[in-house]
């Protein structure tokens, strides 16, 4: 199976780079200077010369607190960007598989959040991610449109990279308490994409297409998984500090954070028969090699 991804730097692209081999796909990461999200026009016919039987809409504009400054180019990226990779998949007559965020709900309640739910994005990145997300469909109805959460993986910045280069000089940090969510491995991720992709070349059902949650098992605050990683490393000999947990009001952004960001990903599990491993699981094999590598300072 060939499957063609937008972008080369993200962490979910490098993930699948990865996973190409030892799951016989071949993965073809398409990104700048050749496509700019920002310039939709740029995707016309980018995709052709790999012959893609899936095609990955990964790349974004994620800088959620950049995005309160500058609104216009994230509308482009994240909804018009998005909907030139549908297009082009539509052209092709081939799914789309797009990745989106927990950022489109408000955050408020006390269950995971599941995809028949009221979206009601806090801010400039969460509206320009739904906006997305319905150029997608309105486009082609051969599409996935995954929402996960709280991603992180050897590669790129993230959490994990963060709380373990702030521990090499600090012997404490401080970590927001009152937010809960799904971490997620980059690589799990992954090996979603291309178990749904293979059913989606298999099985042109109705019901394989649409909305899906994909985030790991179990639930923590920042402040949990911070410590989880601090755990984690001390074990493999590598940085540790403590944790102060703080209130979201003690560390305050330019863009709102959800407050609720958890996922039920049993619509997934059901239909695509995907269930992503806890996430301290999957923490292990990430902290290993970035205690190894000490790529995190």
């Amino acid at each position: 199976m060939r499957i063609a991804v937008t972008g080369t730097h993200g962490q979910v692209v490098q993930a699948l780079g990865e996973r190409s081999a030892s799951s016989g796909c071949t993965i073809a990461a398409i990104g700048r200077p050749e496509i700019d999200l920002a310039r939709p026009e740029t995707l016309a016919g980018v995709f052709d010369r790999f012959a893609p039987d899936v095609i990955v809409s990964a790349a974004a504009y994620t800088a959620v607190n950049h995005a309160e400054a500058e609104p216009d180019l994230a509308m482009v990226v994240n909804c018009a960007g998005a909907g030139a990779v549908a297009a082009e998949a539509a052209r092709l007559g081939v799914p789309v598989i797009h990745l989106s965020t927990d950022y489109v709900y408000a955050g408020t309640g006390n269950r995971p959040w599941r995809e028949d739910d009221p979206t009601d994005p806090l801010g400039v990145y969460g509206v320009t991610k739904l906006a997305g997300e319905r150029a997608v469909a309105a486009i082609t109805p051969d599409h996935v449109i995954l929402r996960t959460a709280w991603i992180y993986s050897p590669f790129g910045t993230n959490f994990v990279k963060t709380m373990l280069r702030l521990a090499v000089d600090r012997p404490q940090v401080r970590v927001v308490a009152d937010q809960v969510g799904n971490p997620t491995s980059a690589l799990d991720i992954a090996d979603g994409i291309i178990a749904i992709a293979r059913n989606l070349v298999a099985d042109r059902s109705d019901a394989l297409r649409g909305v899906f949650h994909m985030a790991g098992r179990d639930e923590a605050s920042w402040a949990d998984f911070a410590e989880g990683i601090f755990e984690q490393s001390a074990a493999r000999g590598g940085p540790v500090a403590s944790v102060a947990r703080i209130t979201t009001d003690e560390f305050p952004t330019p863009a709102p954070r959800p407050a609720n960001s958890r996922l039920d990903c049993g619509k997934l599990a059901e239909l695509h028969g995907v269930i992503l491993p806890p996430w301290r699981v999957s923490l292990g094999p990430v902290i290993d090699r970035l205690v190894a590598s000490g790529a995190f300072a």
